[in-house]
């Protein structure tokens, strides 16, 4: 058997490698706040006749949008996002651009945010992620009450939790600084589902655990930990890689609105299958450990 928990340094050191570089990504560069965030419109444009990019980028220069940022989508569109303008404004662009560029064009899709709702989508977010991890922390305290320091359970599921999440912003923070990727209200959807996944994970985990401990599998809480987790472990995998699967194939051939929501799910999954198997459990480990060692220092002194 894989002695897992054994080798519990080498998890936490290539987490921590992670978490050490998206933090000081985030702390330097911050995340690419799209108009869901910083308000603005984002406009889908599909053209009859193959454009070139700069030729568009330099006609939206011409009209007064030297700010607009533009991506080609998989599908041949333009996704091109602007300074907040009104229905009214787009009208005139999209005019604009038929007669300069190509008669034919079509608006695919077409989206704005205010400041004040982009102010507000913002702190509801953030509410939401604290409001989720509250209500799991206390759940998992109050599914394992029976077993010793229940809370210690739940603030374990936690900090994998919190793992699962610094490394997906890390790593959009990174990829906002190299790619100009941005975040926006389905970021944070794609995030929760990610919290949701993890925290399943994890609770499959510690359920097996409580299991063995209450069988007596061993009287070494270490031993329990890792027998739980390779019994586990292919019931993860293959559940994880299914997912995996699934949203692999829809950000390949999803549309551009959608590319980033699954994204961060890519990201999530991996991450969240990862903590779940090598985090969580063994930091329930070191922390039995460490409360083991200061309950006997006074006796053995």
């Amino acid at each position: 058997m894989i002695n897992i928990v054994g080798k519990r340094k080498w998890f936490f050191l290539i987490s921590g490698v992670m978490l050490l570089t998206g933090i000081l990504s985030l702390a330097i560069f911050g995340l690419e706040p799209g108009v869901d965030f910083s308000s603005g419109t984002t406009i889908t444009i599909r053209f009859q006749k193959d454009i070139d990019q700069g030729l568009l980028r330099q006609e939206l220069s011409n009209l007064g949008y030297d700010s607009a940022t533009i991506q080609r989508t998989a599908d041949g569109d333009y996704f091109i996002r602007l300074p907040e303008i009104t229905p009214e404004e787009r009208q005139t662009l999209t005019n604009d651009l038929k007669t300069a560029v190509d008669e034919n064009l079509t608006v695919r899709d077409y989206y704005a945010v205010s400041p004040v709702i982009a102010t507000e989508t913002g702190r509801n977010a953030g509410i939401a992620v604290i409001v989720a991890a509250i209500a799991m922390l206390i759940y998992i305290a109050w599914a394992f009450r029976k077993m010793p320091n229940p809370f210690r359970w739940g603030t374990c599921a936690i900090i994998a939790l919190l793992h699962d999440v610094l490394i997906v912003m890390g790593a959009f923070s990174i990829m906002g600084w190299v790619a100009g990727v941005q975040v926006d209200a389905l970021f944070i959807t794609g995030m929760l589902t990610v919290v949701g996944y993890s925290i399943n994970n994890t609770v499959v985990v510690f359920d097996r655990i409580r299991e063995n401990y209450s069988k007596g599998v061993s009287k070494d809480f270490e031993t329990i930990v890792n027998v739980s987790i390779m019994e586990t472990i292919a019931r993860s995998m293959n559940t994880s890689l299914t997912t995996l699967f699934v949203i692999l194939a829809i950000f390949l051939f999803g549309g551009i609105t959608i590319k980033y929501f699954v994204l961060v799910l890519l990201i999530g999954v991996i991450a969240g299958t990862y903590s779940s198997m090598l985090i969580a459990g063994p930091l329930l480990v070191v922390w039995n450990k460490i409360t083991t060692r200061n309950r006997l220092a006074p006796e053995k002194a």
